[in-house]
């Protein structure tokens, strides 16, 4: 954006607030920060002198920590960031990365590991339900067999009456045959 003399004046308050509130017996005014070399390009050095004597200038450290206490209040009032306002010799006060307390190749081989064991469980739950499943038809097809032995005899899939074996039976279509023929 550019950069005019309510840019200059805004800063310039900016400056006087940090160092008001750095120091608490500090009574700087918006006329005892100065600017200097200003270019087209927003780039200038300024100092800050003490409001007591016009023409003391307050040291480098305490202008220093005046900004570090207040950048973030310098940077939202120019709608900037710490990467776009730089202080030459003050070391932004970006923020450290976030690093996770447990690395993300853990988390990511424990989400595995727990895929792979519910995978595990069902293969033998599912297992051991065949298996049951498995036994109860077979114990069920020989109750059955067993009930049919007694009443219906099944032959090559096809049922039968059973045969009293005591009493015997005869075939009535043979019967009439029997006395046409001689018996060997």
């Amino acid at each position: 954006y550019a950069w005019d003399a309510n840019e200059e004046y805004l800063f310039k308050a900016m400056m006087a607030f940090a160092m008001r509130r750095y120091s608490s017996k500090s009574m700087t005014q918006i006329s005892n920060v100065l600017l200097c070399n200003v270019t087209d390009r927003v780039s200038f050095w300024f100092v800050v002198t003490d409001s007591s004597k016009n023409v003391t200038t307050v040291p480098g450290s305490e202008v220093e920590a005046a900004i570090r206490m207040n950048r973030n209040r310098i940077n939202s009032a120019f709608l900037l960031s710490d990467k776009t306002l730089q202080f030459v010799k003050i070391t932004s006060t970006l923020s450290p990365p976030v690093e996770p307390s447990t690395p993300v190749w853990l988390i990511v081989f424990g989400v595995v590991l727990c895929l792979i064991l519910a995978g595990i469980v069902c293969l033998v739950v599912a297992g051991i339900h065949q298996r049951k499943k498995k036994n109860k038809e077979s114990t069920e097809r020989e109750n059955l067999e067993e009930k049919c032995e007694v009443t219906i005899t099944v032959e090559n899939g096809i049922p039968c009456e059973a045969l009293d074996l005591k009493a015997g039976r005869i075939n009535g279509v043979f019967a009439a045959d029997d006395e046409r023929f001689t018996s060997l």
